[in-house]
């Protein structure tokens, strides 16, 4: 039988996750770690931050963990890097170093697939061998190869704690508004002149069921979590019944420059190879080898989040 704490527990994908976990018959224990108080019923609230070490031995112990799903991390990245690196890198460092005090025996941690980088010479298809390299000028992406670099380091020192790392593609659910939805939500949808910069999306329900399954009876390892397809700039811009505003990349990493520079913008020159060369994960390994297959394809994933979102597309936009 299992006992769960699940850091960030109230957040967005956090309930979504507490709230299967409640409902799994192996899972005994669901504990909501968070500096907010979880809502879904049967979840233990704790109020915990990452950033301090200090509690985090005796909360395991308290409730007898023996998984802990660390799922606490800044949702809006960009304002406050010195924040993000202390919540994103030492809040794992500090979860990771409790788990092997306290004797936990599986650590599930949602990384990213901005953990590879946003490279021109990564594969049109991203799987689980390609090296993560991260971007150093984009600290959300340096952070999560922070953190994996991290977690391999465990996996060498600490074997006795099993992991499961999923890098997870673009996350869309009913409550979902971000940067990247942001990106949508105008008169014109933007491209980068040269690179269509395909989207892989990945619906709320899939993560957390896949999450659920790392937690029970899933195996340990790295998977890219996404929906099968992938939906390039042009496609998403004819399904919104959007024009494209097409800008060469220079000239959007001047605008950005000065925009932030007159604080018009917090986005800098180092989102342009966030738009230009976007990761694109396969998903064969999430299949095949841990056993999950995504309920919805990337293109239905996005026709989900419109259907939730009804003021996006144009109303006369097809399907």
């Amino acid at each position: 039988m299992t006992r769960v704490l699940v850091t960030g527990g109230a957040g967005f994908l956090g309930s979504h996750v507490t709230r299967l976990l409640t409902q799994h018959p192996s899972v005994t224990a669901v504990v909501s770690g968070d500096l907010r108080a979880s809502e879904v019923p049967g979840v233990i609230s704790e109020t915990l931050d990452v950033t301090d070490a200090a509690p985090l031995v005796s909360l395991l112990q308290k409730h007898r963990i023996d998984t802990v799903m660390h799922l606490a991390a800044i949702v809006n990245p960009g304002r406050d890097v010195a924040l993000e690196h202390r919540v994103d890198v030492e809040g794992t460092q500090h979860v990771l170093t409790a788990c092997i005090d306290a004797g936990v025996t599986r650590i599930v941690v949602s990384s990213s697939g901005a953990a590879y980088g946003y490279h021109p010479d990564s594969p049109e298809w991203i799987d689980e061998a390609v090296a993560v390299r991260g971007n150093d000028e984009f600290p959300y992406s340096k952070h999560k190869r922070l953190i994996e670099e991290m977690l391999a380091d465990a996996r060498r020192t600490n074997p006795q704690l099993t992991q499961v790392i999923f890098r997870i593609g673009t996350i869309l659910g009913p409550t979902v508004r971000n940067q990247i939805t942001a990106l949508w939500d105008g008169r014109r949808v933007l491209r980068i002149a040269g690179s269509d910069s395909p989207f892989v999306f990945i619906w709320v329900d899939d993560v957390a069921a896949a999450m659920v399954r790392a937690a029970t009876d899933g195996p340990a390892g790295i998977f890219n979590i996404a929906g099968d397809g992938r939906l390039s700039v042009p496609e998403i811009a004819e399904r919104l019944g959007k024009r494209m505003l097409t800008i060469p990349a220079w000239a959007l990493a001047a605008a950005l420059r000065v925009g932030r520079a007159l604080r018009l913008t917090e986005h800098g020159p180092e989102k342009v190879v966030f738009l230009r060369y976007r990761p694109v994960l396969a998903n064969r390994r999430l299949k095949e080898e841990f056993g999950y297959t995504p309920k919805r394809t990337s293109r239905e994933a996005f026709e989900e989040y419109l259907r939730t979102h009804p003021g996006v597309a144009r109303r006369d936009a097809g399907h």
